[in-house]
């Protein structure tokens, strides 16, 4: 979150806030027994085998669970969402074709976009993958303002997208880019790459003599869809990839509409925590195969995202 483009996350259901949901049954029961059984046949702890091609390259612990622990922030359509009590998108797509490889399976748990690193770096979830942006903060673990907060992270890269504003439809106040936020209420998700976007405009706007973004950071997307949909700012700012499936799906295509360019595209990348270089490695092995052999094209096209797509498996090239 993704700019989380980075930019960052049911088509009704990105107006609302998501509570928490977990894919493939997983819900609550992180214990060994419980992975066991969402592991199924070739999973579990003593079922650590399998005949898909990469399922030696993963480390022993996850070949034992036959599974994979994916924190998410489920409120990104098309990247991630949930709709009829699962957690569906463009990632799970990929994650589903990935898994394929490695002979295991991938289970998401939802959580807000800010605690998902901490989620990965406690051992609670193995992966992050939530249209988060790899960027050289977050691979050093920096906040913010350049302080030290954690061991940082890899990237596995697998999308590229960029930030971009969104507003009501009909564009009420004409805007034409984010130049045009100086003096203006602009609502963001707090954490994400896409905040920090509008906070770099904002010092741009005071540089230029004009007043600062006013910007309101939100928990959730969902809240801050909600606040430029009521009319309380004026703008939004997020992933392209979700503005745009915003634009076309929310109430029927009639509540947003994108305004500008993509601004600072970059990569996307699925985290893992720096003490887990072989899982790191079989994700990039298995991203690499399932791009030769078009299920990750596949995956993208179903959601209209293939603009997104990536050439090759690639570990931390964000900046």
């Amino acid at each position: 979150m993704a700019a989380r483009i980075p930019t960052r996350r049911t088509t009704a259901a990105v107006l609302v806030t998501t509570t928490a949901t977990l894919l493939l049954g997983a819900c609550g029961d992180q214990t060994e027994a419980g992975r066991s059984a969402a592991a199924g046949p070739g999973g579990g702890a003593g079922g650590a085998k399998s005949d898909a091609p990469l399922f030696a390259e993963l480390p022993a612990d996850i070949q034992r669970a036959g599974v994979i622990k994916v924190g998410t922030d489920a409120t990104y359509a098309p990247m991630e969402f949930t709709e009829n009590g699962k957690i569906v998108g463009v990632d799970p797509d990929i994650a589903e074709a990935l898994g394929k490889q490695l002979g295991v399976k991938f289970v998401f748990t939802n959580g807000t976009f800010d605690s998902l690193v901490t989620s990965l770096n406690s051992g609670r979830q193995d992966i992050v993958m939530s249209s988060m942006s790899d960027t050289m903060a977050r691979q050093q673990g920096l906040d913010g303002k350049g302080a030290k907060t954690g061991n940082g992270v890899d990237f596995v890269d697998y999308f590229v997208a960029g930030s971009v504003v969104y507003v009501q439809k009909g564009n009420p106040h004409q805007l034409k880019s984010i130049a045009d936020l100086c003096g203006r209420k602009a609502a963001v998700q707090r954490g994400t790459t896409f905040e920090e976007v509008a906070k770099a405009r904002s010092k741009e706007c005071e540089a230029a003599g004009k007043p600062a973004v006013s910007i309101e950071s939100f928990a959730t997307d969902a809240e801050a869809q909600t606040r430029v949909k009521a009319g309380g700012a004026v703008a939004g700012v997020n992933d392209y990839p979700v503005a745009a499936y915003l634009a076309l799906k929310a109430d029927g295509g009639n509540a947003f509409e994108i305004v500008g360019n993509q601004i600072e595209a970059g990569p996307f990348g699925i985290a893992v925590a720096k003490d887990r270089p072989e899982l790191r490695d079989a994700l990039k092995a298995a991203l690499a195969a399932i791009i030769e052999d078009g299920s990750y094209k596949k995956a993208l096209d179903k959601w209209g995202a293939g603009t997104g797509a990536v050439a090759v498996a690639n570990v931390n090239t964000g900046s």
